[in-house]
């Protein structure tokens, strides 16, 4: 049995809100085994895909769509079947879906943004983020360009890991790294989160669920409660709502950290 089967629950978890954003459902570089065998793992009451679940830029450009990537649909449309709310919130990826927004089939709900209600009582945002990007709202052409160099950097994080692996060394995320030590990057992810909690608090809402610049987070800016989704590209997290409205950042990656020393210690005993 492998770490990612040991990751999910053995059961399925009952909770009361799960929110993933940024799939890119139609590239190489999505995680859809992995998400899909995440979302195998929870009944949920209400499900969020906040916003770049299918990207429209990429199939645009010829198309890319193995099983794996239908079966994340097959996944969520079974679980609207069986009474599950799916609520999805468009970004900019997907962004030709707007144009339908407000529509409702069944228990899927498509939508420009939402307003989620904890167990608790605080009222949050639910918003995709590509609003409060400066680049992608009034410079398009530096959007696709800035796409494009992502893309090219997870090309080579590919092949990077793909020779790690072979020398016994586990993931690491090229990207991650660029994000965390590039200046200009450290302080577009600060701007970008100034910029939308500001929205928050002119809103009078307690906080935002977001995604776009797959940065999964869990802080306070100010007092607002910033909740970032992160992607399934790359670091494969998400929010889990439990019953008594407390929200958990979930990372594959500790997931399986947590599964592989679970093993060990019943290989061991």
């Amino acid at each position: 049995m492998t770490s990612a089967e040991f990751a999910k629950p053995s059961r399925k978890q009952r909770v009361r809100t799960l929110w993933i954003s940024d799939v890119h459902l139609g590239t190489r570089d999505c995680q859809a085994e992995h998400l899909s065998q995440f979302l195998k793992g929870y009944h949920a009451d209400k499900v969020y895909l906040v916003g770049d679940i299918i990207d429209g830029w990429k199939l645009r450009g010829g198309m890319y769509w193995p099983q794996a990537h239908t079966n994340v649909i097959r996944r969520l449309l079974t679980m609207a079947k069986r009474g599950t709310e799916v609520i999805y919130v468009t970004g900019n990826h997907d962004e030709f879906l707007r144009r339908y927004s407000k529509l409702i089939l069944g228990n899927i709900q498509l939508v420009d943004e939402a307003v989620h209600v904890t167990a608790d009582g605080r009222h949050l945002l639910v918003i995709h983020g590509d609003q409060f990007d400066v680049i992608t709202r009034y410079h398009r052409w530096l959007a696709f360009l800035g796409d494009s160099a992502y893309e090219f950097t997870l090309t080579l994080n590919r092949w990077l890991n793909h020779w790690r692996a072979r020398y016994g060394y586990g993931y690491w995320s090229l990207s991650a790294y660029l994000k965390h030590k590039v200046k200009t990057a450290v302080n577009f992810i600060s701007d970008f989160e100034e910029a939308i909690a500001h929205e928050v608090t002119k809103r009078k809402l307690h906080g935002v669920v977001c995604g776009h610049i797959h940065h999964a987070e869990i802080r306070k800016v100010g007092e607002v409660d910033y909740l970032n989704c992160g992607d399934w590209v790359e670091s494969c997290t998400a929010l889990i709502e439990h019953w008594d409205g407390s929200i958990e950042l979930y990372r594959l990656a500790d997931a399986q950290a947590k599964a592989a020393l679970l093993k060990a210690e019943m290989v061991a005993g």
